[in-house]
């Protein structure tokens, strides 16, 4: 199928309008977070301390005094970055790893069952052997999210590159005595990418919600650094005072997961004939 066809599939689907529609707001507000922020997230206004949402600043203030809004602008870039940072590391490597299971048979064993022994280990304990190694910082998420990534991207590129490799005009291109590079780079891997971009959309969710969580506890992002999981952790000590300290950027968090939750599942309907039919 075509971009276009499978653009106008997408678009076609109420939820998949809205959350492509979501998904590119959430971009272009992480893009340019430091001009549509209204305030400096980093300025501290003791005379507003905990204010509620409203007034001169629309979403409130923590407890510091600082705009929420203006936070949550700012740590959706950071979030964001995470997020971006990790999936692009991890799925290089895990479908590079996906690619060679599956085109050379005598790796096969030896990739997947590495890969089965990763995914015996959780993100967050990934996050916190790397923060007692490294300390807690952004980098540490990043790298326990990759890691996590992997074996799961591994194993959907060997699944889909398996049946391409089944296809008969692959043998026609061995006997013409194509490279396994070109012949992986020229006609495996561009038809794999259907299911690589749905499963990339799908755990860019994943790993925003999985992040945030390493941050809440800790693990990422420190202050004053403006995330969102960083700011719903700093505001559990208020919830029953104000609330909308931690209930905003968890929130906010919930959005941008939600929106590539159903942007994906959008993608996959549009992309899959079987699902169309």
């Amino acid at each position: 199928m075509t971009r276009d066809g499978t653009l106008r599939l997408l678009t076609r689907d109420v939820g998949g309008a809205l959350s492509l529609t979501l998904v590119i707001l959430i971009l272009l507000i992480a893009a340019f977070a430091p001009m549509l922020a209204p305030s400096d997230p980093f300025a501290t206004d003791l005379m507003a301390i905990m204010q509620p949402p409203g007034g001169d600043y629309l979403w409130g203030t923590d407890g510091q005094g600082r705009d929420i809004l203006s936070r949550c602008i700012m740590g959706l870039r950071v979030t964001l970055f995470m997020g971006l940072a990790s999936l692009i590391a991890g799925g290089v490597l895990g479908a590079a790893l996906g690619f060679a299971a599956a085109f050379y048979r005598r790796l096969d064993g030896l990739i997947m069952r590495l890969m089965d022994v990763m995914l015996s280990f959780p993100a967050i304990l990934f996050g916190l052997a790397l923060a007692a190694i490294f300390g807690p910082g952004l980098t540490s998420v990043i790298i326990a999210l990759a890691i996590s990534t992997v074996p799961l991207m591994a194993r959907i590129v060997r699944g889909a590159a398996l049946v391409v490799m089944g296809l008969d005009y692959i043998e026609a291109a061995r006997a013409t005595g194509m490279s396994d590079m070109r012949l992986i780079w020229r006609h495996v891997a561009p038809n794999c990418l259907s299911p690589i971009f749905v499963f990339a959309t799908l755990r860019l969710g994943q790993v925003i919600l999985l992040g945030s969580a390493l941050t809440f506890l800790g693990l990422g992002a420190q202050p004053p650094t403006a995330e969102l999981g960083a700011m719903a952790a700093q505001g559990r000590n208020f919830l029953f005072i104000a609330p909308h300290i931690s209930v905003i950027p968890s929130l906010s968090i919930f959005v941008v997961v939600l929106a590539f939750n159903v942007l994906g599942d959008a993608l996959r309907d549009a992309l899959d004939p079987r699902l169309r039919s």
